[in-house]
């Protein structure tokens, strides 16, 4: 590759770099208000001991191959098994990622001639599986279920005649929003159609034993839900829950699952405990509820809407802003991250505060007193 071939991009980087929107890789550092561990459950001495002893039972690292060659292991499975129980569903498929799973749901479901409806605010992942799939395409105003109706009304008007399907998320991973899951699902079956469920920041936290927040509605066959195992139950890839005939149709039409290498069956064993942890130990819940209601107060005070979820939204608008007092928070020993366009609408860069048991009352007062300083800062 010649000077010349790399320059254009290195081009595009000075463009970000111009805009306030280059991304780079940083250590960890500081309290944890970025990631997605909500529980705690990464310092879990039951997840550890969990997979030690898988390790000393003989589960292999690595599955080697695709599960329908010889990648599937007896802990892909248990882990299917018990999930289908956990969530009440009728069956679960285990996937490389929460990514994948929509992708493989979004771009192998709808078929020709049939609708998906998708929230203006879903996750980037649903779009990747739209720009694969045959189905029409529409868009629907965030978390409007009267939206999502009037988008199929409209399809079926023009002649539309297939199975509509409605994609969103149960709880926003950047807005930290509840979708109107019950709403939604009465749309999709007064049409005959289907939800697609993004459960990934509510599975572990919301519903009955944190089950996610469509866990009411868990073994209805217009429901299908993706539980990511990355995020509070802090493991690694993710469950497709929903009837068998879906469940069995991905194995034979989802080339994320078809054409990847298997899950981790190590994963597969940690994903199992985390569920029984979920289970077990609902202080853990309670207390990040704690957290939701502290944070929300202090923030209100600051005139930002509290979610009531662990995410947290604080909407600066410029790029520069946002980065800006993202690194004073960082400097002042708490690990709080700018998020920028094309992850958010442009004019929308925030800080995204995600609150966890890794942090106490203790750092949540003063992350909240650091932003007050910070705001008061960049204002003058």
């Amino acid at each position: 590759m010649t000077a010349a071939g790399l320059a254009r991009y290195a081009s595009a980087l000075d463009g970000l770099e111009r805009r306030s929107r280059r991304r780079a890789l940083i250590p960890r550092a500081g309290v944890d208000f970025a990631s997605n561990d909500y529980l705690g459950l990464s310092a879990s001495p039951r997840l550890a001991n969990a997979v030690r002893d898988a390790l000393a039972r003989g589960v292999a690292v690595g599955a080697a191959g695709s599960r329908l060659l010889r990648g599937n292991d007896p802990e892909h499975e248990a882990l299917e098994a018990e999930a289908a129980v956990f969530f009440g569903a009728e069956r679960a498929l285990f996937l490389g990622s929460g990514y994948a799973a929509n992708v493989a749901l979004v771009a192998a479901l709808p078929q020709r001639g049939d609708l998906v409806v998708h929230d203006a605010l879903v996750h980037a992942s649903v779009h990747d599986g739209l720009r694969q799939t045959k189905a029409d395409v529409a868009s629907a105003p965030h978390n409007d279920a009267q939206g999502f109706d009037d988008a199929i009304r409209a399809w079926r008007a023009t002649g539309g005649r297939g199975t509509p399907f409605i994609a969103a998320e149960s709880i926003y991973s950047m807005e930290g929003d509840a979708a109107p899951v019950a709403d939604l699902l009465a749309v999709a079956e007064a049409h005959d159609g289907f939800l697609l469920l993004d459960e990934a920041h509510a599975t572990g936290v919301f519903g009955a034993g944190g089950r996610g927040l469509g866990e009411a509605f868990e073994g209805r066959s217009s429901l299908i839900a993706v539980h990511t195992c990355g995020k509070a139950l802090c493991a690694s890839g993710a469950l497709v829950t929903g009837p068998a005939p879906i469940v069995d149709f991905l194995v034979n039409r989802a080339r994320p699952f078809i054409y990847a290498t298997a899950p981790s069956p190590l994963m597969a064993a940690a994903v199992r405990e985390a569920l029984r942890i979920v289970a077990d130990e609902p202080e853990r819940r309670a207390a990040l509820t704690r957290l939701v209601e502290l944070a929300g107060r202090r923030l209100g005070v600051l005139g930002v809407t509290p979610t009531g979820t662990q995410i947290q939204p604080v909407i600066l608008g410029l790029n520069a802003r946002a980065t800006s007092i993202a690194r004073r928070l960082q400097a002042a020993g708490y690990d709080c991250r700018a998020i920028r366009p094309p992850t958010v609408p442009e004019g929308t860069a925030r800080l995204r505060i995600s609150l966890t048991l890794n942090a106490d009352e203790a750092a949540v007062t003063g992350l909240t007193d650091a932003i007050a300083e910070a705001l008061t800062a960049a204002a003058a």
